[in-house]
């Protein structure tokens, strides 16, 4: 592969004098580029749609969301996971994230390991990945082997495959079931696709997980209305998301948390409807969870 013909590593004609020019205009540069990401990522918002309908269906059924990338694509795969149970309150592993090169290259590149499909098929395979979850394959070239390696095992898996990659009809792309190709043009540094083309997979991956989550009943409004109140700030935050749906005092919302047994959605299902806790909990699991399909039920 001729890889400087890739989109991601051709010279960008407007940062040229990036050296020469004065901090202020420099970053005036930097933040001009940046302003293309959120329009490329817009392009492909059909796409992005069906990977987060296909990933909820997945997760309704038992199936989990893994996303593979190695450098900056796979330690952004590796942040978005590690964020999911804290906002969403789901279990650890539901959205789990591989690395090329295990944890050592979250904090330490380890750019050679990128260049093995076996290992990333390998990984794939040691995470347990089965044909009912759904990969996520992450690469700013869309042509890095390891991540093609570990496409290639979940296809044949018969599993769903979402590709993300800044560069057009890339091998990534031609490889996976959904591919998502948002184009935010050369690097200000060519190259360093830790800017735009990070930019741009990091909005993908917000709204890949926090939309298949949305869709899954885990958000009520825009409220996160499945936080775990575990510290002092997360109990705040649930107290006032119940003060604010079940249209009750603070005190109350304090009362209607500690019975619920901690439990945000089935609080507000209290407060609202002045029911049961045992009543509640019914409503929600005919409702699949969804606070919304609970209350009007």
């Amino acid at each position: 592969m001729d890889l400087a013909g890739l989109l991601t590593e051709q010279r960008n004609p407007h940062s040229e004098d990036l050296d020469a020019l004065p901090t202020e205009q420099m970053l005036a540069v930097f933040n001009r580029e940046d302003k293309q990401v959120a329009e490329a990522v817009e392009k492909e918002l059909p796409n992005i749609a069906r990977a987060v309908d296909a990933i909820a269906s997945a997760m309704s059924s038992g199936g989990r969301l893994f996303y593979i990338g190695a450098g900056t694509s796979g330690r952004l795969g590796v942040l978005d996971a590690s964020e999911c149970p804290p906002t969403f309150g789901v279990p650890y592993g539901m959205v789990a994230g591989i690395i090329a090169g295990g944890e050592p290259a979250l904090a330490r590149a380890t750019e050679a390991s990128e260049d093995n499909p076996e290992a990333g098929a390998g990984d794939l395979k040691a995470a347990g990945f089965t044909a009912r979850d759904v990969l996520c394959g992450i690469a700013a070239s869309g042509r890095t082997p390891y991540v093609l390696g570990a496409v290639e095992l979940a296809n044949q898996m018969g599993a769903v495959t979402v590709g993300i990659s800044c560069s057009p009809q890339s091998a990534l792309s031609r490889a996976v079931r959904i591919p998502i190709e948002p184009l935010p043009g050369p690097e200000v540094i060519s190259g360093s696709t830790r800017l735009k083309a990070g930019t741009a997979t990091k909005l993908v991956l917000n709204m890949l997980s926090s939309g298949a989550m949305v869709r899954l009943g885990y958000v009520y409004s825009n409220l996160m209305v499945n936080v775990q109140p575990r510290n002092e700030k997360l109990v705040d935050r649930a107290q006032r998301i119940i003060r604010l749906v079940a249209g009750v005092d603070a005190a109350e919302s304090a009362r209607l948390l500690e019975m619920s047994g901690r439990n945000v959605r089935v609080a507000i299902v209290m407060g609202k409807l002045r029911i049961s806790r045992a009543e509640a909990e019914t409503r929600l699991e005919r409702a699949g969870g969804r606070v919304r399909a609970a209350l009007e039920a």
